[in-house]
């Protein structure tokens, strides 16, 4: 097997010498080529490389979600072909690497990498459908680019705490739970519209959700992790499903202490519920408009302000290595 390691030398839980032993013990299963990512986009330049080449077989990850979903939007530049295109394998080396846990694989990397190639001498893979986002046909933001996404997207307040994390990031601050807490509490208290939604809901054959401060689209479940700790935004949401939408109309002192308890509290049975919190399972098609531009981000990279994105749940869309 021809095999394309896409390194992120600065993925947070892997030491160089790490990445070296990782680096030998792939290559001693398969024929490997190692490339250390440069640039923001690098990665996603790799996998649409490997999309079109006509030998590589396997595509892996080394890094956090941020690398995952550049080289999953590079592999499927193209458009899905789970038959067609190489497989992806991932080996988490980032701070919370939830498409990674979400899949079962450790969350350590070099259990990980143990785990990886035990499923390639036992043949095991499996399909796994995707988000996918796009600015929406008719409105401002109609010739944004479409991107793939692997686990959660979100329009509104939890993307606003993406954003304050990413610029404590470039300043150089860690990427740590005790920092995304701190930035949401910053977010909720600058949050202008916690109490009055501007954001809508609009899907095939029903009636429009309106209203909405905050929602939070996720393709598999958990939605995130705190340290070990998994948190369940849409309990339901699969990686053989459509995607599932967790929205909030209200935003006030009481409300957020009500859905932050239940959100930390939450388990495979049971996520954040009321008259506030509106749960929509399995859907296909849909779009979230904003009265004023909000956030957006995907897979925990933010991507600026949108006022309209139309999703898209696509099953069957990769073939992953587990």
């Amino acid at each position: 097997m021809r095999a394309l390691l896409v390194v992120n030398p600065a993925a947070t839980t892997t030491s160089a010498r790490t990445r070296d032993v990782l680096i030998h013990a792939l290559a001693s299963e398969m024929k490997l080529e190692a490339v250390t990512t440069e640039y923001r986009g690098h990665a996603r330049d790799l996998g649409r490389q490997a999309a079109e080449s006509k030998d590589i077989e396997l595509v892996v990850a080394l890094g956090g979600d941020g690398t995952v979903n550049e080289v999953v939007n590079g592999l499927l530049h193209g458009g899905p072909d789970p038959d067609r295109l190489p497989g992806l394998a991932v080996v988490p080396g980032g701070s919370t690497n939830v498409f990674a846990r979400a899949l079962g694989l450790p969350n350590e990397p070099v259990e990980a990498t143990g785990a990886l190639l035990d499923a390639l001498r036992e043949g095991r893979q499996r399909t796994v459908g995707l988000g996918l986002a796009a600015g929406t046909p008719g409105s401002e933001d109609e010739g944004v680019p479409a991107r793939w996404f692997t686990f959660n997207a979100g329009l509104g307040f939890d993307a606003g705490v993406v954003g304050r994390v990413e610029q404590h990031r470039e300043r150089g601050k860690r990427s740590t739970h005790s920092l995304y807490l701190r930035q949401a509490m910053r977010q909720f208290f600058g949050e202008t519209h916690r109490r009055h939604g501007t954001i809508t809901l609009e899907r095939p054959d029903a009636d429009p959700v309106t209203d909405l401060v905050l929602s939070i689209v996720c393709n598999t479940s958990p939605w995130t992790y705190l340290g070990n700790r998994p948190v369940y935004a849409s309990p339901k949401a699969s990686f053989d499903t459509g995607l599932d939408v967790l929205g909030l109309s209200r935003m006030s002192t009481t409300a957020v202490a009500r859905y932050g308890t239940q959100l930390l509290t939450s388990s495979p049975e049971r996520g954040p519920h009321g008259k506030h919190a509106v749960s929509l399972h399995d859907l296909t098609d849909f779009t979230l408009h904003s009265k004023v531009p909000l956030p957006l981000q995907m897979d925990g990279d933010h991507l600026g302000l949108r006022t309209s994105v139309t999703f898209t749940g696509v099953r069957r869309a990769l073939r992953v290595i587990v």
